[in-house]
């Protein structure tokens, strides 16, 4: 080999070497920032969310809601969710007086269009169930109670939601369609009123949704009647214009909205929107 070609074939290393540690530098620059890249977004969400969530529920969302709630606190460390369940009535007259909260989730339009004609709701509030009556007897139903019509009986003791109440409304809907006259021992100022009337034995059956009967387990029985096909009520669900915690209360929304919010829901007996 001459002496040229030698000269030539190490400048020719020295050029293949250079590339490659080159490639090594870059890859190694991006690699690097994949990394952290990644770390930022493992980490983004438990930092960038934190403090307190307060949500109004209607009180037939408090089993699935508090389940819910707990499963947001444990993917964004940082935060806590308190909730407020009660007639939603009640939650919208509180919320347009001026009582601090993030969401407003409600048992039907009509209690939601409180707030929303009070401007107290940003942008449009989104139907994320549904829910359909059903009579809670005491268990094992010792007054055989199988239709609505059952519930006008002489002597039977029957609790219902006030009338300003979603559920309250829905009973009185489904009795009106078939003209059903019924003159109850108590109306409740919540779904869970009502029914705690026939855990207490004070009645002998209330009306109240199929989340509650199956909420309550053993504790009631429930029967099902066709007529609560015709009084199925949306629920939807806020955030509030004045909310102290936005970024927080939005992520809690989308979580209810989510797949696994849906799924949680279904098995609590709720309806798809």
């Amino acid at each position: 080999m001459t002496i040229r070609s030698v000269s030539r074939s190490r400048r020719t290393l020295r050029v293949v070497g250079g590339l490659a540690v080159a490639a090594l530098a870059l890859s190694a620059c991006s690699s690097n920032d994949s990394d952290k890249k990644a770390d930022s977004d493992s980490g983004s969400s438990s930092r960038k969310l934190s403090g307190t969530v307060t949500v109004f529920a209607a009180a037939s969302l408090k089993e699935s809601f508090t389940s819910l709630g707990k499963t947001f606190e444990k993917e964004h460390p940082g935060t806590q969710v308190m909730f407020n369940f009660g007639g939603s009535d009640a939650l919208a007259a509180s919320i347009t007086s001026g009582a601090p909260a993030d969401v407003f989730a409600a048992a039907s339009p009509k209690t939601m269009k409180t707030v929303t004609d009070h401007q107290d709701a940003e942008g449009t509030p989104a139907t994320f169930v549904r829910n359909q009556l059903e009579i809670a007897t005491l268990p094992g139903n010792p007054k055989r109670i199988a239709t609505l019509k059952d519930l006008t009986e002489p002597g039977l003791k029957v609790a219902l939601c006030a009338k300003e109440v979603p559920c309250g409304a829905a009973a009185r809907k489904a009795l009106d369609a078939e003209r059903l006259k019924l003159t109850p021992v108590s109306y409740e100022q919540d779904v869970k009123g009502a029914l705690t009337k026939v855990e207490l034995k004070e009645a002998d059956a209330s009306v109240v949704y199929t989340t509650d009967v199956r909420a309550a387990g053993g504790k009631v029985a429930g029967v099902e009647f066709p007529e609560s096909r015709k009084a199925i009520n949306d629920y939807p669900i806020a955030l509030l214009k004045k909310a102290p915690n936005a970024k927080a209360a939005t992520a809690f929304i989308d979580l209810v909205k989510s797949a696994r919010g849906q799924k949680a829901l279904g098995r609590a007996g709720f309806l798809k929107p």
